[in-house]
């Protein structure tokens, strides 16, 4: 099973011996007011929840300034031939945050508002999601500041090459593994392994994840981010002792993340009373039918229209009534704005960073439980990671053995972290974070610092 695979993480630090006295100038937890600005930076927001988990931790000054930066920040700049004639420069990042468990490992998103802040702050949550399921990667991002939604495909795919070749000395099966993120697909994937195999005069399809079966990609891979918030969100009805029969779900995203979550819920018996996207949404207090929302959204391109469900404020969706509330789209969709007004009971976070640090102090006044996104969207890289350690053995496995290994991931996973928040007193997201320093802290004490 790939559970014996997985590398072990010491006992907590937070046992340790008191380490040598920090400087309190440089470790500080800031407690000022912010701004919306600052609030809604991603990088800020991770930075300040690491730097609340380290402190809870006790961890070493040292190791605090090793982890809390990027290892390294790459910027590259894309010449593309368009296709009228014309030449354009785009500019794409790949951030590595932490090598120290193994390959770095994380998607490309193409997009309008990239920036660098975004892919640092998504590198760092990559490196703390995957040592909270344990798995020997370290985290990375990547993305390129471009809007597909007026790109044709062969103007993608050259964009996709050019930015793979200049990049093709940090990236590789070893070193840092890219895989499919905002905007991009399996056949991204599959132009950026053959860029890399002709430059390496071999195929090579262990150098990203997300891939197209037929060459080598997982089985149950484009489920898996969406599997994964379905097995957390079994696992804290189960801690809160309710039934799925008699539990409300209010799903907001409804692309590859929100609609395979909204799916396996629906399947389970949980009644999906809210869909919400970018242009707007749907609402059905006797539950909505997800099999054919997707049906009509795969044939019409949006969920609009949809004859089970009415027309809704897409803002309002989020504060609705409901037991579990999936934010399944992007960052900063709950803020200091809205946490007030929120109504549901369990917030399980299918999107990286939707859940802004200052709203995280009213959630937690109003006693809801959160499933922490660096946990509750684990299932992606998890099955990456079953799809990494398939290629380089060579050797398949069925589906329902890739899903079976996700849910007893996902289950230990959901354990330690609940666990630790109890022993050591503090919420799931904290808990999530500092289980994830402590792991990544240890191995990178036990390694050394190179000199």
């Amino acid at each position: 099973m790939a559970g014996e695979h997985l590398v072990p993480h010491g006992p907590a630090l937070a046992a340790r011996p008191e380490p040598a006295k920090k400087k309190e100038s440089d470790m500080a937890v800031t407690t000022a007011p912010i701004s919306l600005e600052q609030e809604t930076n991603p990088w800020e927001a991770q930075a300040a929840r690491f730097d609340l988990a380290a402190k809870t931790l006790n961890l070493d000054a040292g190791i605090w300034k090793v982890l809390r930066y990027p290892q390294r920040e790459i910027i590259v700049h894309i010449p593309v031939s368009m296709d009228d004639g014309s030449i354009e420069v785009f500019t794409g990042y790949r951030v590595q945050h932490s090598t120290a468990r193994g390959p770095g490992k994380g998607g490309i998103r193409y997009a309008p508002e990239v920036s660098l802040d975004e892919v640092r702050a998504l590198a760092s949550w990559m490196t703390w999601k995957c040592a909270v399921v344990n798995i020997p990667f370290g985290g990375a991002k990547g993305g390129v500041i471009c809007d597909p939604r007026h790109l044709s495909q062969g103007e993608l795919e050259r964009i996709t090459r050019r930015y793979t070749a200049s990049l093709i000395e940090f990236i590789g099966p070893e070193k840092d593994v890219p895989a499919p993120d905002m905007n991009t697909n399996e056949q991204t994937m599959a132009w950026i392994m053959d860029t890399y195999s002709m430059h390496m005069g071999q195929t090579i399809t262990s150098v990203v994840t997300g891939k197209p079966v037929n060459i080598g990609g997982s089985r149950g891979r484009r489920e898996a981010t969406g599997r994964g918030v379905s097995v957390v969100t079994d696992q804290a009805l189960k801690h809160l002792n309710m039934s799925p029969e008699s539990t409300t779900v209010i799903v907001q995203g409804f692309g590859n993340v929100g609609s395979h979550s909204a799916n396996l819920l629906w399947e389970k018996g949980y009644k999906i009373i809210g869909v919400g996207e970018y242009d707007g949404a749907l609402y059905n207090a006797n539950g909505i039918d997800i099999s054919e929302l997707m049906e009509h959204k795969a044939r019409t391109g949006a969920i609009h229209g949809f004859a089970g469900a009415d027309a809704f404020d897409k803002d309002e969706l989020l504060t609705a009534k409901c037991d579990v509330l999936i934010p399944a789209a992007t960052e900063n969709v709950i803020t200091s704005l809205n946490a007030e007004r929120l109504q549901c009971r369990i917030l399980v976070e299918g999107a990286n960073g939707p859940t802004t640090m200052v709203a995280d102090g009213i959630l937690a006044e109003k006693n809801i439980f959160v499933v922490p996104d660096i946990l509750a969207n684990a299932g992606g890289v998890t099955t990456s990671y079953f799809e990494w350690v398939q290629d380089r053995m060579g050797y398949f496995w069925t589906e329902t053995e890739v899903n079976q290994r996700l849910e007893r991931i996902m289950v230990d996973s959901f354990n330690d972290v609940v666990q630790y928040a109890v022993n050591h007193n503090v919420d799931n997201r904290i808990a999530a974070y500092m289980l994830a320093i402590d792991r990544v802290a240890y191995t990178t004490k036990q390694r050394g610092i190179y000199a």
